[in-house]
């Protein structure tokens, strides 16, 4: 049905959430994948980030679905690290066909760096640049291969509709990168339709992963309420499931979706329809 056995899949932030779930679920629908993680914290991003430990764990399960995965630590702003664990997997799978740039971050940090550049600096750099970097990457071994190709971007529902700025330096650079890269989603589908890859650009809700789920977000929402009122969603749905999110990575990268390309697909329990 899906047409994606033996296929090979390039995705970042693989660590844990809507990464790990892609994985797990593209493994069961016979694909081998190369993931990275920055598996590292940075100092503007209050909540645990992902670790060497998390990204096993991903290997793990794409192995018990009986797959193979290279995983990788590396950093999505650095374009070397990315271009070295590309040129590591697609020599030890000899193929690649898919992208997943979903490597993302909420650097919505209480103070010293609430307000700061270094905020908006690592979110646009993790979320627009890294983005870049990944197509930078990989869009020449899918041409090579001559096979065609899927390439999913994850974006938001933040970046299909404004919410109210207060001036925060992380959410800032959060809503710019969102809607950036549905720019370079457009950009790319336009010039790599003639190689038969499609590119598309993903805009969930919230979804249930560490990102949002953990002792600092909550706080963060209850000192931001006009942020909190943006949030609800018009089904009866507080946040969604990564599963939810990973259903439509595989309509999009499959035969199912073999002729959608240039799309901004929402899974966002009608959020972008009611704010």
């Amino acid at each position: 049905m899906y047409g994606l056995d033996g296929k090979v899949a390039f995705i970042t932030g693989a660590a844990r959430g809507q990464g790990r779930a892609h994985a797990e679920l593209l493994a069961s629908a016979g694909v081998d994948i190369i993931g990275i993680d920055i598996c590292a914290q940075l100092e503007t991003v209050a909540y645990p980030m992902s670790t060497a430990a998390d990204l096993g764990d991903t290997a793990a399960l794409v192995e018990k679905q009986g797959r193979r995965m290279v995983a990788l630590q590396a950093d999505v702003r650095n374009a070397a690290e990315v271009r070295s664990a590309v040129q590591h997997g697609v020599a030890e799978f000899g193929r690649l066909d898919i992208v997943l740039a979903n490597a993302g971050i909420m650097a919505h940090s209480l103070p010293p760096y609430a307000n700061s550049e270094q905020a908006w600096k690592d979110s646009i750099d993790t979320m627009l640049t890294g983005v870049w970097n990944t197509l930078q990457a990989t869009v020449p071994a899918l041409i090579a291969g001559q096979r065609g190709g899927a390439i999913v971007i994850t974006s938001s529902a933040a970046g299909l509709r404004a919410q109210t700025t207060e001036r925060s330096g992380g959410a800032d650079g959060y809503f710019a990168a969102k809607f950036g890269v549905v720019g370079l989603m457009k950009a790319y589908a336009g010039s790599l339709g003639e190689h038969n890859i499609r590119v598309n650009s993903l805009h969930p809700c919230g979804v249930k992963t560490p990102m949002v789920v953990n002792d600092f977000f909550p706080r963060w929402i209850d000192a931001h309420p006009k942020t909190a009122t943006a949030l609800v969603n018009a089904l009866p749905a507080e946040m969604i499931e990564t599963t939810d999110v990973s259903n439509a990575v595989l309509y999009l990268v499959s035969d199912a979706g073999r002729f959608v390309t240039g799309s901004t697909l929402t899974v966002d329990a009608g959020l972008t329809t009611v704010n």
